[in-house]
């Protein structure tokens, strides 16, 4: 049976995939492993990046013996998916990701990390501060600078930038039409960039993973990865 990997992203958990495992079962021997940071996995002494993280994806599927993998990443996980997939070509027969940041600048990671402030959440937005808690342990509070440093270390040093016509395995960018965090415009560029890619916008679609619609996901997965 083929695999498929599912990739969770910045500040998610693989739980978010629940929703998808028994539909796509069937097709696929699924996999969602965790990035270190989340949930039961410790945050590195030396912090977490980009690079980091697409290295720990390409352990996980040497220690599992995947050598012919799918993808979905959601957010973060995306940009980890073609990052392997840039380095690994042998290695990926295709990739999805949905709500994942392209445009990474200096000034842009800035404001977004900004944001990553545990205080203010714990004060401003305290059911969201619960929720990572839950997902994370204590450390949640640890990991959100490093997340805002892995930002700053994109801005600074994207890899996919001029690189993304090296990705040839078939693709699909996929964005919600209401994300407040990734443009439809930066997806559209990234498509045109790669040279065997497809669009596809989600109507109502918010950011986060909880906001979308499986039934909607599961028919754009179905109808990219030819399931009957």
């Amino acid at each position: 049976m083929p695999n498929l990997l599912l990739l969770h992203g910045a500040l998610g958990h693989s739980d978010i995939f629940n929703p998808y495992l028994t539909a796509l079962s069937p097709y696929f021997t699924v996999h969602t492993p965790l990035f270190s940071g989340h949930g039961d996995r410790e945050l590195p002494a030396e912090g977490i990046n980009i690079k980091k993280y697409t290295k720990e994806l390409s352990e996980y599927c040497k220690v599992n013996n995947l050598t012919d993998v799918s993808i979905f990443g959601h957010s973060m996980g995306g940009y980890a998916a073609l990052c392997y997939a840039m380095e690994n070509p042998e290695n990926v027969n295709s990739v999805m990701t949905l709500g994942t940041k392209f445009d990474w600048t200096e000034e842009q990671a800035l404001k977004e990390s900004k944001m990553l402030n545990p205080d203010v959440i714990i004060e401003k937005i305290s059911v969201y501060a619960q929720l990572l808690e839950s997902q994370h342990g204590a450390k949640w509070k640890q990991l959100l600078p490093a997340i805002a440093d892995l930002m700053i270390d994109l801005g600074k040093n994207p890899p996919l930038e001029n690189n993304l016509a090296t990705i040839n395995i078939p693709t699909q960018i996929m964005v919600g039409d209401k994300d407040h965090m990734v443009t439809l415009e930066e997806s559209i560029r990234v498509y045109r960039s790669l040279p065997n890619a497809k669009l596809a916008v989600l109507p109502d679609t918010k950011h986060p993973m909880d906001k979308v619609q499986p039934d909607l996901l599961l028919r754009l997965i179905k109808d990219f990865w030819n399931l009957s």
